[in-house]
């Protein structure tokens, strides 16, 4: 190795010195390693809280329609109507969902999804129930999630949207005039349609009521929007869940529309 004219380590007295201290060091790595972790403080080591746990223990417990557990019953209407049944403590909801009602969506002139509902209680005391919290999920379309329109705040939107057609009519009218049979026609099927969904909504939607066993039971439709980004084309079969918070719980109905692969329910005549 090449080292200095006038270099120290050239003189064994200052070599042994070097020995001598590369042994100290290394005697003092061994008791006191430089790597050992320093030992935490027990108020500075993080909480291993489970969240999912924590998560779990705010949320209500799930009642889950299964026919074949007890509470729990399904059948085939006359009306072409698959109904649900589910009772839990001294309430009961019972789902009915109209067979073709995807079918049905693409002739409405707004493309929601409803289902009937029916609450039941048959307590000694007294139960709030309301359409508040209730979802459908779209299993086979990434899960989406939708909530139940508020048919108020949806019967507003409707107006709007009417308005809105009646003015752009109008302008095109005043630009087109040979236009004006064709047009004032297409408005009028569309107003008409528009005030049959308001009616209905008005008068058949689900509200909140107080049941109790003078008034044992409230029934009335939910809506759920379809015009998301997620929703694609509709399935041969398609998958569903809907969930309604009641009771200090979650009644959940797994269905699907048809309930068999092909089948098709003829609604009979009154």
């Amino acid at each position: 190795m090449w080292q200095l004219r006038n270099s120290p380590w050239r003189y064994p007295q200052l070599r042994f010195a070097r020995t001598a201290l590369v042994f100290c060091c290394a005697a003092l790595t061994l008791f006191f390693p430089l790597s050992a972790p320093f030992p935490a403080s027990a108020a500075l080591r993080p909480l291993n809280h489970d969240k999912n746990e924590n998560r779990n223990a705010l949320q209500p417990p799930i009642v889950r329609w299964d026919e074949q557990l007890p509470g729990c019953t399904f059948s085939r209407g006359d009306d072409g109507k698959y109904n649900y049944g589910l009772w839990s403590g001294d309430v009961g909801v019972v789902l009915a969902v109209d067979a073709r009602e995807v079918q049905i969506i693409r002739h409405r002139i707004e493309p929601i999804f409803g289902a009937l509902i029916t609450i039941r209680y048959r307590g000694a005391a007294s139960q709030d129930v309301g359409p508040g919290g209730i979802t459908m999920q779209f299993v086979k379309h990434f899960k989406i999630v939708q909530p139940a329109l508020d048919p108020d705040t949806y019967v507003q939107k409707i107006e709007a949207d009417a308005d809105a057609l009646d003015d752009e009519t109008r302008r095109a009218v005043a630009k087109h005039p040979e236009e004006k049979q064709v047009r004032q026609t297409r408005l009028q099927d569309y107003q008409k349609s528009v005030n049959e969904l308001i009616e209905f909504l008005s008068k058949n939607s689900l509200r909140s009521a107080y049941l109790d066993r003078a008034n044992p039971e409230v029934r009335g439709w939910v809506f759920f929007d379809t015009k998301s980004t997620w929703l694609g084309g509709w399935k041969a079969q398609e998958e569903f869940v809907l969930r309604l918070p009641l009771d200090g719980k979650v009644f959940e109905f797994p269905f699907r529309l048809p309930n068999e692969r092909g089948e098709f329910l003829l609604q009979k005549r009154q």
